[in-house]
């Protein structure tokens, strides 16, 4: 009931964005009716989650996130390039048993030499050292490879979630945003769901900005050319306190703390950035 409580709160934050945060976006339903479920409420509060991970939920809101996006035990979930496996240590233990939980992640033979294949190949091989070494999470989860300038996440249909967290102003400033939202479209099941949380600017920004922040109404435009359509919006992950205006850009707040020692308090006091939580649906037909 508790969590039942917390999230309705949360999700019915008013929508004092729709102005400027949600950067004049299309109008969409505000969804204040999911539920955190028990087993997905154990799933967050599993002890084998890094400390250090843990202490970003309040930020993140992990629980509350996830079940905005509809995600079920028995669903197979692709998340589009986890990182050091943040939403993994939660996931995969929650998919498990019914379910099946896919970590795409960018193939660093893809990735021309000297652009960043080093950093790929680590990524790739820091998750699946995280998953060889905790068999009783991980077992069952698997590790697919793509290439961002072409990318196929897994047989069309084959998904019913995607998820992707805080990755769009990299494909953008790449020039893969588009091709990265019609594999999303690809490989979902018809009637599955795309889930989508950034950095949201206050405007539209231009596709090689370097903030970190995207317009809220371009995420939804990419997202609506590649077939999609909106089903809903929510503020759980706003945060009213980011002025966005910052001198390196959104690596400026925690976790990244790209700013000079004597500002820490000021920083910490802001938080993370103000995010946008988007629910797509591909068509049923």
């Amino acid at each position: 009931m508790k969590s039942r409580i917390l999230l309705s709160c949360a999700l019915a934050l008013p929508l004092m964005w729709a102005g400027a945060a949600a950067n004049a976006a299309p109008p969409a339903v505000v969804d204040n009716s999911a539920t955190v479920t028990p087993a997905l409420q154990a799933a967050v509060a599993g002890s084998w989650r890094d400390p250090a991970n843990v202490r970003r939920d309040p930020y993140r809101h992990p629980a509350q996130t996830l079940a905005f996006f509809g995600v079920q035990p028995t669903q197979t979930v692709l998340e589009i390039t986890p990182g050091g496996g943040w939403y993994a240590e939660i996931l995969a233990p929650y998919l498990r048993q019914r379910g099946h939980y896919i970590a795409a992640v960018v193939d660093p033979l893809a990735v021309a030499e000297g652009g960043g294949r080093d950093y790929q190949q680590r990524s790739r091989q820091s998750l699946e050292k995280k998953f060889a070494g905790n068999a009783a999470l991980y077992d069952r989860s698997t590790v697919v490879a793509y290439d961002p300038a072409a990318p196929v996440f897994g047989a069309p249909g084959s998904a019913d979630v995607v998820l992707t967290f805080r990755n769009v102003h990299n494909w953008r400033s790449a020039g893969q945003a588009e091709g990265m939202f019609a594999g999303f479209f690809r490989v979902l099941k018809p009637g599955g769901t795309l889930g989508v949380v950034e950095h949201r600017a206050t405007a539209d920004v231009p596709a090689d900005d370097k903030s970190g922040y995207v317009g809220q109404a371009q995420v939804i435009a990419m997202a609506e050319a590649a077939g999609f359509k909106l089903a809903a919006q929510s503020g759980i992950n706003a945060n009213p306190r980011d002025t966005k205006d910052y001198p390196n850009g959104v690596w400026t707040l925690p976790p990244s703390n790209r700013h000079e020692p004597a500002e820490a308090d000021r920083y910490q006091a802001i938080g993370e950035s103000d995010r946008m939580t988007l629910r797509f649906v591909k068509p049923a037909h």
